[in-house]
């Protein structure tokens, strides 16, 4: 009964913790998202690529993301800044553990399995603008897809950030039908290489 006792009393405690910590990083990043409209760009575009990819007439789906134009130069500007400015951050208040479950001061004991959100942030960034400057000459419906992987891949780094690895793959996999892996395969190689050697994965 006594270990039973000790052991609940641990458990509570690792909770507690890793609640604790969570809601820093929730709010650490929330304060930098806060400075710029990228989650309504975001949001913009993946209704726009949706609209765009239900018209059956090429040229009409052509017009429709040559209307994202805009917002996929905003989102990317903005982003460098976003990224720039976590850049600023601390290091050791913005890393990431690459364990899959999250561990109260895995960072801190496990320093070896982390990376650098802010450097994260620049391989997103990087990724957002070559899709926009789109020197592969991609054409709109391309673009549009790359685009959305990217997006994808910055949400999922964020939600690894705030919580862990598994459940931000498993959210993007609620949220939009994709693994994980499948988002990796949907980026620009130039991402995906980065991202990979920075990660681990």
């Amino acid at each position: 009964m006594e270990t039973y006792f000790i052991f609940m009393l641990a458990a509570v405690g690792v909770l507690v913790l890793k609640s604790r910590d969570q809601r820093r990083r929730i709010t650490l990043l929330g304060s930098h998202l806060s400075n710029y409209q990228i989650e309504k760009l975001m949001e913009t575009l993946a209704e726009g690529y949706d609209r765009a990819l239900g018209e059956r007439d090429p040229n009409r789906q052509d017009q429709v993301l040559a209307l994202m134009q805009s917002h996929e130069t905003a989102l990317a500007s903005q982003f460098r800044r976003l990224a720039a400015d976590v850049a600023r951050v601390d290091a050791a208040q913005v890393l990431i553990s690459t364990l899959p479950l999250a561990l109260p001061q895995a960072d801190r004991l496990f320093p070896s399995s982390t990376f650098e959100l802010g450097k994260a942030f620049d391989i997103h960034a990087r990724g957002f603008e070559r899709a926009v400057e789109n020197e592969a000459g991609r054409s709109p419906r391309e673009r549009a897809f790359l685009l959305s992987a990217e997006m994808y891949l910055m949400q999922h780094t964020c939600h690894w950030f705030c919580k862990s690895r598994t459940i931000a793959s498993a959210r993007l996999l609620a949220r939009h039908k994709t693994s994980h892996e499948q988002v990796l395969e949907a980026v620009s190689p130039e991402t995906r290489r980065a991202y990979r050697e920075l990660t681990g994965i």
